[in-house]
Order: C-alpha cells, then structure tokens, then sequence
C-alpha cells in the first residue's frame, strides 16, 4: 500500500528518464512528452546547458537565504524586465506562490480588497490563489475562501464594465486559459481591460505562470495583446523544470513591498536562479523565438489538415494550442493516446492540451499528430459525452 496521499489521480506508468521531447517509463517504453509538465520543461528534458548549470551551481552555493545580497537574482531580476513595461522582480517557488504575492501587492497598495477575477481561470491551490480561480471543482469542500473576489465571465466585456467600480483594487487574468480550456483572451476584452486601466486608478494583474517564458511565441503572451500589466507572476517554465517562481511588477510598487512585507525562505535560491538565468538566456533569443512561432505555424497547419471536419476546434497560441472533440469527454482519448505513446494533458473536459517543449522538432510534430489522428479518428473509444 502507497504511504501517499492519493490527492493525484496518477496514470499507471513512471516516467524514469528522458532527453528533449521523449522520456520513457520503467519497462523501458518511449513516450512523446507534449506535456512538458504541464508547460514546465520549456528546453526539453535533460537539456544540455541546464544540466551544466545545475552542476556548476550546486559546486559552489545551494542555499543562504533572503537575509543577505543575490548578485543571481540581481542580474535574473535584470534581464526578465529588460525591454517590457515592468520594472521589479520578486522571487518564490510555485506559480501559486507567484500569485499570492500579486494579490497580496495590489490590495497592500490600493488599500482595496475586490479583485475581479473570471469564469474557468485558474491561479493554483492555496487559499488566496483558489478563491482567485473560477472553477467550482478546485475550491469545493474547504469552506470559506478569501472575500472580495468577484468572478464574471471571460470575455464578456458589458459585465466587467459594470462589476468596475470604485472599491474595486484589481482585474485578474490568464491571456490564455490554460486549466480552463485554452480559452484565448479576446482583442476587445483585452481593449477594455486596458481602456479601464487608463481611466482609473484599478490594476491588471496578468497571470503569466502558464503563457509566459515564450510558451505562446512571445516571452509573455501579454505583449501579443493591449494588456500593460501592473503585476505579472510567472512559474513553470522559468525554471525548465526546477522549482521558482516570481511576479514583475512596475516601479510604483517599489515602497509597497519594503523589508518585512512579504518573503520566502527558499524564493530566489542560488540553484533555482542560476538554472532560470540559462532559461532566460536560451528562450528570449529572438531567433528562438521565431523558432517558435514557425514550430507553431506548423503544429497548427498539420493538425488543421488532420482534422478538418467542423466538430474539431484547434486553440491557443506558440506552442501552448488547445483540440476540442466537438464536446466529447477527452479523458478516455488522453488514456488512449498513453498507450499510443503520446503524453498530452486535459484542458477541462473537452479540451486535449499539447504543450510540447519549445525545442520540439518537427519531425516529432508529425509523430505526435500522426498518433493523434490515429487514436482520435481511427480508434473505437467508448466515450461519456
């Protein structure tokens, strides 16, 4: 019997070993990993420079905590907000962490609590973070949650203009749902949440843990839209598959959070900012980022010629892209396409999430939409609609 809490609901494999895009299980079968962990392994799996980072780092320093100067987190602080309209770092451990630190800077500063947040969103599990999240099913069976926030429907643009009022402190946001359905902010909704921004003194925080660190073509998915955040947190991604996290946030915050006001004991460690320093140093290569969004065109054109028929949806944005099943439950094509030796993730019910590693091929795009078709188009699977 497993000493674990059975909080996951666990696939029936281990995963022991991988190199770029395939990893493989016990028994020694090989996996396409289009989950990266969950838009975390943004290099792939054992990519050569973190590896060497972590060594070279673990040889010199691992912890000594917040008390004392970070000449690493100085110089990742730096190159995160260089060329955006952000201007200070904070470092944590989880995109959790990272948006508990957002909610807790934009009510410290406007001294107001009401934090309008939307319909299917997600911005984890602790309790500030799930009273944020607009999914019933996270914050079930914990009593009460954390007052003021105000949860509408995404996209809808007359309701938020209505719910906006003078108590209200901030808008809180993913670009892209990803938990939710891989739901894409809309360029008007967008509109008006900068136009409300402009004209009153309500903050935008942009949750970034998913879309950001050049998962959607862009480092953050914010600059594809009007959206100007005052607040930003980050995760997954930023660490390639180490654990840290953080929020970006403009120069006015600066006297908010002073000594004392927030902290972490292992936020911004030696190992975890020199291994998302080569993150950073990699992914917000231009050319990589082109890279990107053509890896993208392509993954969109291949699934587009795969599945045609108008029951299928194909969403999303760079390499974070959603495929709908004209309503059909996905779980049982996501245990299918495991056996078919396909790692992808629900996005809700109906929704199959791809989030390979942004150094996917495209050769292994072909594999991966040729198991697709394969298991979704060619497989008889009793389905719960």
């Amino acid at each position: 019997m497993s000493a674990l809490f059975q909080n996951y609901a666990r696939r029936p494999f281990a995963i022991v070993e991988g190199k770029g895009t395939e990893v493989f299980d016990t028994t020694g079968k090989r996996y396409l990993d289009f989950t990266s962990g969950i838009a975390v392994c943004s290099l792939g799996h054992a990519h050569p420079a973190i590896v060497e980072a972590i060594k070279t780092q673990s040889e010199k320093l691992w912890h000594i905590s917040n008390l004392f100067e970070s000449p690493g987190q100085e110089q990742l602080a730096a190159s995160l907000v260089k060329d955006i309209p952000l201007d200070y770092a904070f470092f944590c451990n989880s995109g959790a962490e990272a948006n508990e630190a957002a909610i807790k800077l934009a009510r410290k500063h406007t001294g107001k609590h009401k934090i309008i947040v939307f319909e299917q969103s997600f911005h984890g599990r602790t309790f500030g973070a799930m009273s944020a999240t607009g999914q019933d099913k996270v914050r079930q069976g914990f009593g009460p949650l954390v007052s003021e926030f105000i949860t509408l429907p995404f996209n809808d643009v007359e309701q938020l203009k209505a719910a906006v009022d003078s108590e209200t402190a901030a808008i809180m946001l993913e670009i892209i749902q990803g938990e939710g359905g891989v739901n894409s902010v809309t360029e008007e909704f967008a509109q008006a949440i900068a136009d409300i921004q402009v004209n009153s003194d309500v903050l935008v925080i942009v949750d970034e843990v998913q879309t950001g660190i050049g998962r959607t073509g862009t480092r953050f998915a914010f600059e594809q839209t009007a959206i100007k955040p005052d607040i930003m947190s980050m995760a997954k991604g930023l660490g390639g598959g180490f654990p840290i996290g953080g929020i970006l946030a403009k120069e006015k915050f600066f006297n908010t959070f002073s000594a004392g006001t927030h902290g972490t004991t292992f936020g911004g460690n030696p190992l975890g900012v020199a291994v998302a320093q080569t993150v950073i140093n990699n992914v917000f290569d231009e050319a990589f980022l082109q890279n990107v969004q053509q890896k993208s065109a392509y993954f969109v054109e291949k699934l587009q010629q795969a599945f045609p028929e108008e029951k299928y949806t194909i969403q999303g944005k760079g390499l974070m892209l959603g495929l709908g099943l004209g309503g059909e439950n996905v779980a049982p094509y996501v245990m299918a396409l495991d056996e078919a030796g396909l790692l992808t993730v629900a996005a809700g019910p109906k929704v199959i999430r791809l989030l390979p590693p942004l150094t996917v091929t495209e050769q292994e795009i072909d594999e991966a939409v040729g198991k697709l078709q394969a298991v979704i188009k060619n497989s008889r699977i009793e389905v719960d609609k």
